[in-house]
C-alpha cells in the first residue's frame, strides 16, 4: 500500500506534464517540382513524391495529420492520440494543386498560414530563391472549402519583433479582419513570419483575440502563443523523420521538467 501511494503523486505528475508538453507539429511551405538546389536555397520545398512519402509514413506509425486547431480541440478533450499538426507557411498557389489532392487521398487536413496583403503576387522576402505565385482569395476559399484551416501569417510577411506597435497591430488585426472578409469566418491561428516572436508580440497576437500561435523554435516563450515546430525538407526520409519525432519529444519533456 505504501508503495501505491508513493507512486500515485508521481504518476499524476508525469500525466500533467504530458498534457502541458507542446504537440508536434509539422512545418512545410512549397509542394512543388524541382531537381537543382539552387531552386530551393531555404530548404522550403519538398515535391509531391516526397510529400505523400512523408504522408505514409505518418500513416505507417499510426499516425495521422490534422490542422492545428483539430489537434489543439483533441487535446483539450483528451483524444489527441495518434494526431500529429500540419501546417503550410506562405500561402503558396501550389498548395491547392500539389499539397491538397494528397491531403485529401491520406485524410488529412492542414494548417495553411497566408498572406492576405499579398494575395496572387509572389514571395518577394525569399531574395535568393525563385519567384513563386501565392495564392489569390479564390484559392484561400477553395482550400478553406475543402475542409482546410485557413491561418493568418500576417499582411506582408514583416520581423514582427522589429514592427513598431501600429504596424503589428495592422499585420495581427488587419490580417484578421481581411481573411474574415475572403472565407467568412475569423482565422483562430496566427504564425509568426520567419519564426521571430517575443513576449510583446506574443502578448499582441493573444490581445488581437487569435487563439494560438505557430512559431519555430520560441525557447522559453513556448506555449499556446508559441507553438513549436519542426521544420520538413525534402531530405527528410522515415529515418530522418523518426530522429526529428524523438527530438521533439526529449525537448518537451525537458521542458517540462524545467516547469
Amino acid at each position: 500500500m505504501p508503495a501505491d501511494t508513493d507512486t500515485a503523486p508521481a504518476a499524476a505528475m508525469a500525466s500533467a506534464r504530458r498534457s502541458a508538453a507542446s504537440p508536434w507539429v509539422l512545418m512545410y511551405h512549397s509542394v512543388t517540382e524541382f531537381t537543382d538546389p539552387a531552386e530551393d536555397p531555404y530548404g522550403i520545398t519538398v515535391t509531391p513524391r516526397t510529400l505523400e512519402a512523408q504522408l505514409q509514413w505518418l500513416h505507417s506509425r499510426g499516425l495521422r495529420g490534422v490542422s492545428v486547431r483539430e489537434l489543439l480541440r483533441a487535446r483539450a478533450e483528451g483524444r489527441g492520440a495518434g494526431l500529429v499538426g500540419l501546417t503550410f507557411d506562405d500561402g503558396y498557389g501550389d498548395y491547392v494543386t500539389r499539397a491538397l489532392p494528397l491531403l485529401r487521398r491520406y485524410d488529412c487536413t492542414s494548417t495553411l498560414f497566408v498572406l492576405p496583403g499579398r494575395l496572387g503576387v509572389d514571395n518577394h522576402w525569399d531574395p535568393l530563391g525563385p519567384r513563386r505565385a501565392l495564392l489569390t482569395a479564390e484559392g484561400i476559399r477553395e482550400a478553406a472549402a475543402e475542409g482546410q484551416e485557413i491561418g493568418s501569417h500576417g499582411l506582408l510577411h514583416q520581423d514582427l519583433t522589429a514592427a513598431p506597435d501600429d504596424v503589428l497591430q495592422q499585420e495581427l488585426r488587419g490580417s484578421r479582419d481581411l481573411l474574415r472578409e475572403i472565407t467568412g469566418t475569423l482565422p483562430e491561428g496566427f504564425c509568426y513570419p520567419y519564426g521571430h516572436v517575443d513576449t510583446r508580440v506574443a502578448d499582441a497576437v493573444r490581445d488581437a483575440g487569435y487563439a494560438y500561435a505557430c512559431a519555430i523554435e520560441p525557447g522559453r516563450l513556448a506555449g499556446p502563443y508559441a507553438l513549436p515546430r519542426t521544420h520538413v525538407s525534402q531530405a527528410d526520409g522515415s529515418g530522418r523523420l523518426r530522429i526529428k519525432q524523438l527530438r521533439h519529444g526529449v525537448r518537451e519533456l525537458a521542458r517540462a521538467v524545467r516547469r
